[in-house]
C-alpha cells in the first residue's frame, strides 16, 4: 500500500481525497497556487507545496511543477481528483515514467476515451448502441454529405471536447455551415483542437450515466446509474441515484452493457459511461469519463462504498473490495452550490462573511469554504455539494428542500434560490423531465 499520495487538485475534491487517505492511514500532500494559500486542503493535508501563481496554467495545470512537488515530498502516487489534469493521458504517463503510481485508469484508455470519435468506435465494437454519426468533418463537402446521410436534426460536437463547449444543435441547412465554423473556433479555443464530428440529435432525451469499476485482476462491475438530466448549458446542476426514468428491464440491459464495455477494454479504476435515453426507452452511448465524477457522492450514499478508497486500492494492485452487485438503497440527490448570481448565473467571487451548513440524518455537505474564506476568481465557481439520502425520491426531495432553507452563505451570491425553484417545480417533482428542463423553467414567469 502507498505511504504518501499527492493530490493534484484543489477545493472540495482535494479535501474529499485527504479524508479518505487519512482513514486508510496514508499521508497526503496538497499542492496549491498562491491564491489558495489559506485553503482548507492546504491546512488539512500532512504536507503542502506551493506550485505557482493563481493562473491554472502556471499552477494546477503545470505538469513539471506538480511532478517536482511529488518528487521532493517523495510521494508514492498521485490522485488527480476531477477537472484540471484528471483526464490528461500525458500527465498520467509522465507520473508513471517518474516512478509515481497514477491513481486512475491506463493512459492509453484515457487517450482512447478522450477522443470522442475513437470512443464511439471502440464502444460500437464492444456492442454498445451509438447514434448515427460521422468521423472528423474536414471540409464543407464532408459536412453536407454527413447531414445527407444522418438527417436533421443533428448535433455538432468537438472531438476533444466536453462540457458543451463547441456543441451546436442544427435543425436546418441554412445554419449548418455557420454553426460548424463557430463550433470549430470554440473547440480550438477551449481544447486546442478544432476537430468536429456530427451525430443524429436525440430530441428531449434523458442523460443517464453508469458508474463502472474494474481492477487489474480482470474483475469488472457497475455501481448503478445516476440521473443527470438537470443541467444548464450542458453543465450538470442536480444529480440523482437511481434514475426514476428507467424500467427495470431497461436498467438491467443498460448496466450489463456498461460492464461488458469496460470488461472488453480491460479497464482498471473508476469510470463513468454516459448515455442518452430517448423517449422510447432506447439508450445510446455518449462519452466516457475516465476519472472520479463530481457527482460520485450520490452513488456512495446508495451503495455504502467509498469510491475514492476503491480507486486507491485498485491503483495499489488490490482486487475490488466487494463481491456482489451493490443494489441501491433508497434515493440520493446532489445539488451543486455555486458562487454565481441566481438569475444571471454570472460568477461571484469574494469573501464569505457568514456561513451555516445544513445537517441532520441523511445529509452530507462536501465543501472547502469557511467563514472568512475568499472565493477566488481564477477557478470553477463550485462552493459545495449538498447531498441528501432518504428511503425514496419524494422523501429525498423534501429533505433537500429543508436543507436549502438551512444553508446560509453570506457575502457572495449563490444559486441556492435557483435550486429552491427547481425542487418546487411540479415537472421536476414528478420525475418526468429531460435535458431541456432548465431551459423551460427559465422561460416560465417566476411565481
Amino acid at each position: 500500500m502507498f505511504e504518501k499520495v499527492l493530490i493534484a487538485n484543489r477545493g472540495e475534491i482535494a479535501l474529499r481525497i485527504i479524508r479518505a487517505l487519512r482513514e486508510m492511514g496514508i499521508r497526503s500532500v496538497a499542492i496549491y497556487s498562491s491564491a489558495d494559500a489559506d485553503a482548507l486542503h492546504v491546512k488539512f493535508a500532512d504536507e503542502a507545496v506551493c506550485i505557482g501563481p493563481p493562473p491554472s496554467r502556471q499552477s494546477y495545470l503545470h505538469i513539471p511543477a506538480i511532478i517536482s512537488a511529488a518528487e521532493i515530498t517523495r510521494a508514492d502516487a498521485v490522485h488527480p481528483g476531477y477537472g484540471f489534469l484528471a483526464e490528461n493521458a500525458e500527465f498520467a504517463e509522465v507520473c508513471e515514467k517518474c516512478g509515481i503510481q497514477w491513481i486512475g485508469p491506463q493512459p492509453h484508455l484515457m487517450r482512447l476515451m478522450g477522443d470522442k470519435i475513437s470512443a464511439r468506435e471502440a464502444m460500437s465494437k464492444a456492442g454498445v448502441p451509438i447514434l448515427p454519426g460521422s468521423g472528423v468533418i474536414e471540409q464543407e463537402s464532408d459536412l453536407h454529405a454527413a447531414v445527407e446521410r444522418i438527417g436533421f436534426p443533428v448535433i455538432l460536437k468537438a472531438a476533444a471536447g466536453g462540457g458543451g463547449r463547441g456543441m451546436k444543435i442544427v435543425h436546418e441547412s441554412k445554419r449548418l455551415l455557420g454553426d460548424w465554423n463557430t463550433g470549430k473556433a470554440e473547440a480550438l479555443a477551449a481544447f486546442g483542437n478544432p476537430d468536429m464530428y456530427m451525430e443524429r440529435y436525440c430530441e428531449r432525451p434523458r442523460h443517464i450515466e453508469v458508474q463502472v469499476i474494474g481492477d487489474s485482476h480482470g474483475n469488472a462491475a457497475h455501481l448503478g446509474e445516476r440521473e443527470c438530466s438537470i443541467q444548464r448549458r450542458h453543465q450538470k446542476i442536480i444529480e440523482e441515484a437511481p434514475s426514476a426514468a428507467l424500467e427495470e428491464e431497461t436498467r438491467t440491459r443498460l448496466l450489463g452493457t456498461a460492464v461488458g464495455a469496460i470488461r472488453n477494454l480491460g479497464y482498471r479504476s473508476l469510470g463513468t459511461l454516459e448515455f442518452l435515453l430517448d423517449q422510447d426507452g432506447r439508450f445510446y452511448f455518449m462519452e466516457m469519463n475516465t476519472r472520479l465524477q463530481v457527482e460520485h457522492p450520490v452513488t456512495e450514499m446508495v451503495t455504502g462504498l467509498d469510491l475514492v478508497r476503491e480507486q486507491v486500492l485498485i491503483a495499489a494492485g488490490e482486487r475490488l473490495s466487494f463481491q456482489e452487485t451493490r443494489r441501491p438503497r433508497g434515493h440520493s440527490i446532489e445539488l451543486r452550490i455555486n458562487a454565481e448570481h441566481p438569475e444571471t448565473f454570472a460568477p461571484c467571487p469574494g469573501p464569505i462573511t457568514g456561513l451555516n451548513l445544513p445537517g441532520g440524518l441523511g445529509v452530507r455537505v462536501d465543501t472547502h469554504i469557511y467563514e472568512g474564506y475568499v472565493v477566488p476568481s481564477h477557478y470553477d465557481s463550485l462552493l459545495a455539494k449538498l447531498i441528501v439520502h432518504d428511503d425514496n425520491r419524494q422523501a429525498a426531495i423534501s429533505r433537500a428542500r429543508r436543507c436549502l432553507d438551512e444553508f446560509v452563505i453570506e457575502g457572495v451570491h449563490t444559486n441556492i434560490p435557483f435550486h429552491r425553484r427547481i425542487l418546487a417545480d411540479p415537472e421536476f417533482r414528478s420525475g418526468d423531465f429531460d435535458t431541456g428542463f432548465v431551459a423551460r423553467l427559465l422561460a416560465k414567469p417566476k411565481a
